[in-house]
């Protein structure tokens, strides 16, 4: 009897093993690059309509992939954005390293080369990164792992802490990690960057593709700017002159439908910014220049690629954890459930896809999922997210009726939103609710959620809502 049942356990699991290889070797894909932005504002990339900032490279993979237009955070913060979508676990505290993996992970136990380089999980930003230290860390994720230190604010040059207008090359008193004015730090650098975390990640990361180029390997990439302090290069700064920049439209009594709650920590008057206009545009010089800064990092990567003849083997994830508020509303930073701060970045490029844009509403816990299908891997059922590879065959076709999110620490999430394909709803702790057209006011000024005329509206929401949570509770 025992022997029956020994060789029934060795016929299935050779089954199981020839039905992977198999599905290994259907799919053309043996290498997969994941880059990861740090509070990356999608609308500051040109690919997605800015016509000021310059990212070349980040634009030419969105040229070659698929652009989504749609895809929004989980988490309105870092530490609850990383592992929820590297996971594919709506929030953090519901996973279990005892039984759930990460996608590099998964890929690792089935015999691919597992690395990270830079901030993936959570690192804090300045702190890890000036002490070089690992952060919240998931290790058997990796093969191997690498940080990337730098000196952040400290880094010679011209500081600039902005809301409190001070501007000196002296090292001496500037806001580093825990300080409160760190956020609204830039830094016009002396030198090439080669000093910086970034430019350091992406040099680790060639050294890793040059090691690995004849194996099946995932490599994590995790760049941290723009996320303060904004530090690059002096000719990174050049393009973007503080005095051209246009700030984001406000309006006189912009704030009067929107909740208590709907008011994040950080605004103009909070911060003090606006006791100096010029410097609200300085942080968007600041800001552009990282980003650039970034790009330059991303195409040294896409060029290795190409020239290791790896680019027909190698499927590129682009993405960041979530947006970033520059003035719009006279908002500042993160932590909120406004647009601004839950719609990401996210391109996808993969031998056999073809180019495209598509407007379907996706979502970072969908990552980990597109991954493994694009890739002929068995999706683990704890996944929360759904495979983008439908549409990246057809850009029209859609996986979902809504994109959700939240805020607040991960055992007392107390703020949602659900975004449609019309709509933005966003619903607080009392029952408090906000509701934006986003077809005819996408830049959300108007909440009708009070409105007689959309409750109807309402309702629907609250109700898809309810049935949301009750799936991931």
């Amino acid at each position: 009897m025992i022997r029956t049942l020994l060789l029934s356990i060795g016929v299935s699991l050779t089954l199981l093993f020839q039905f992977t290889s198999a599905a290994y070797a259907e799919s053309k894909i043996k290498n997969v690059v994941y880059i990861i932005s740090d509070d990356l504002k999608t609308s500051t990339l040109a690919c997605y309509g800015d016509a000021v900032c310059k990212t070349p490279n980040i634009d030419r993979l969105a040229k070659e992939g698929v652009r989504f237009t749609r895809a929004y955070a989980q988490g309105t913060a870092c530490a609850p954005s990383r592992p929820s979508l590297m996971f594919s676990r709506y929030t953090r505290d519901r996973i279990d390293t005892g039984v759930h993996q990460s996608f590099p992970e998964l890929m690792k136990n089935n015999g691919w080369y597992s690395a990270r380089v830079g901030k993936i999980f959570h690192m804090r930003v300045p702190g890890d990164i000036v002490a070089g230290t690992d952060g919240i860390d998931y290790p058997k994720s990796w093969n191997d792992r690498y940080n990337a230190q730098g000196m952040e604010e400290s880094t010679p040059g011209l500081y600039e802490c902005l809301n409190q207008n001070i501007f000196q090359t002296s090292m001496e008193n500037r806001a580093g990690a825990r300080t409160a004015d760190r956020m609204f730090v830039n830094v016009r650098m002396d030198g090439d960057g080669s000093d910086q975390p970034d430019h350091k990640a992406s040099a680790k990361a060639i050294e890793i593709l040059r090691e690995k180029k004849d194996e099946p390997f995932v490599l994590a990439v995790g760049f941290v700017r723009p996320h303060y302090p904004m530090v690059a290069p002096e000719k990174f700064f050049e393009p973007y002159p503080w005095e051209k920049i246009q700030m984001p439209e406000t309006r006189p009594g912009d704030w009067d439908d929107i909740p208590r709650q709907g008011i994040p920590k950080s605004t103009s008057k909070s911060n003090g910014l606006d006791r100096y206009p010029d410097n609200q545009k300085r942080m968007w010089s600041g800001y552009y220049a990282s980003v650039s800064f970034m790009d330059e990092q991303v195409g040294k990567i896409l060029d290795e690629l190409d020239r290791l003849g790896l680019r027909e083997s190698t499927a590129i994830v682009f993405t960041s954890d979530h947006g970033y508020h520059l003035g719009d509303h006279d908002f500042w930073q993160k932590a909120n459930l406004h647009e601004e701060v839950l719609n990401v970045p996210l391109i996808i490029s993969a031998p056999g896809m073809k180019p495209g844009v598509s407007d379907s509403l996706v979502e970072l816990v969908d990552i980990y999922p597109t991954v493994t299908d694009l890739v002929g891997m068995e999706t683990p059922e704890s996944c929360e997210g759904k495979s983008l590879v439908p549409i990246m065959k057809d850009p029209n076709a859609t996986v979902r009726d809504y994109a959700f999110s939240y805020h607040g620490r991960s055992n007392i999430r107390t703020q949602y939103a659900l975004r449609s394909d019309r709509w933005a709803y966003i619903q607080y702790a009392d029952g408090v609710e906000e509701l934006y057209d986003m077809t005819a006011d996408p830049k959300q000024f108007t909440n009708r959620a009070k409105h007689d005329d959309y409750q109807t509206t309402i309702q629907e929401f609250r109700n898809a809502l309810n049935t949301k949570l009750e799936t991931i509770k």
